[in-house]
């Protein structure tokens, strides 16, 4: 329970106008978080669909391929042109956040010449369909530079709206509660000191007149 003091109401409004500059002051950061969020948000999402695009038609080009190049053939390739791709976790910042930036050290794609078959004599569903992969990894590593940003900025945010939502709907409501819980206390004293100090007044009043008498 708070006392009704006029020192403890000057310090509960102080705590107001901190409480309603902090909550003004965390919109703006949600504001600029949402406008980031979206500026990730909406390209992300295309190159997920652009890669589930590519991916069936990978799938359809594979599938060509198996049936005019045997499945052996397919199998084999498939362990010939196993490779490594070089990629480095970075320690990156956006509006003040920490994230881990995937940063690709090669490309995905080759060209006929660095594939380790024999295209020539290859159909060319083979060569779309290694085409298609290899691109898709490069989209994918592409999208994972994104990944851990996009993660953040939808944790910050919700992070900031859960406290604009405690400051808002609890802490705020229970200020005002108690400012005006205090300011009419204190005024209902102030009329009860003034009451009496008329009737105070009027008894000296009358004990004057009395003695003049």
């Amino acid at each position: 329970m708070i006392q009704a003091t006029r020192t403890n109401l000057l310090q509960l409004k102080e705590r107001r106008r901190s409480v309603i500059n902090c909550t003004g002051i965390l919109k703006g950061r949600r504001q600029a978080l949402i406008k980031k969020f979206m500026e990730i948000g909406r390209p992300l999402l295309a190159s997920r669909e652009e890669t589930r695009q590519r991916y069936s038609r990978g799938i359809e080009e594979l599938q060509m391929s198996t049936g005019l190049e045997g499945q052996d053939y397919i199998a084999s390739l498939a362990l010939i042109c196993q490779r490594q791709l070089g990629v480095e976790l970075r320690d990156m910042h956006i509006l003040g956040l920490h994230y881990r930036d995937l940063q690709q050290l090669e490309s995905a794609s080759r060209s006929l010449l660095e594939r380790d078959y024999d295209y020539p004599s290859a159909t060319p569903h083979l060569d779309e369909t290694l085409e298609q992969f290899e691109t898709i990894i490069e989209e994918m590593l592409a999208m994972a530079r994104f990944e851990g940003m996009f993660r953040r900025l939808g944790e910050e945010l919700l992070r900031v709206t859960r406290r604009i939502r405690v400051l808002e709907e609890r802490i705020l409501p229970q200020l005002q509660v108690d400012i005006r819980g205090i300011s009419h206390y204190l005024a209902e004293r102030e009329r009860e000191s003034y009451y009496r100090m008329k009737l105070f007044k009027r008894r000296v009043s009358r004990k004057g007149g009395l003695g003049e008498k």
